[in-house]
């Protein structure tokens, strides 16, 4: 058995994340219930990643490389390790900045004009990014 299988198999049942719903049905505690009619559709559905696929492909094979050096050189894996979480903590530092700065632009350019519909889907999608990042 695997470190990752024998890690799984050792974990906790955990609960849906807050937002999900429950298989058993409705939503789970914490869900936050749409705002109005056009709410049931995401700006930025869920299941949509920061990182494109093919950066996560990469930096899981990074971490999986470093993963299968361990009993061979453990510092070695360690470090890769390291250096794959440091890569990742910075393209998704990137991409939240770069989605700040786009979100904002809607409303920050139009000032004291901005329609109240801009600012209500600004902070939607200010909520959204922020209760993904507390749900890590």
């Amino acid at each position: 058995m695997t470190y990752d299988q024998e890690r799984a198999r050792q974990l906790p049942a955990r609960s849906p994340l807050p937002g999900r719903h429950d298989p058993r049905g409705g939503p789970t505690p914490g869900h936050l219930p749409p705002d109005g009619p056009s709410e049931a559709r995401a700006d930025i559905p869920a299941h949509v990643s920061l990182l494109a696929q093919s950066d996560r492909d990469r930096l899981t094979l990074r971490l999986q490389h470093a993963l299968g050096t361990f009993v061979r050189n453990p510092r070695e894996a360690v470090d890769e390790a390291d250096t794959a979480l440091a890569d990742a903590t910075t393209r998704v530092t990137t991409a939240l900045v770069e989605r700040r700065r786009v979100i904002g632009s809607t409303h920050r350019a139009r000032g004291t004009e901005a329609e109240t519909e801009d600012l209500r889907l600004a902070l939607r999608q200010y909520r959204e990014i922020t209760l993904r990042l507390l749900r890590m």
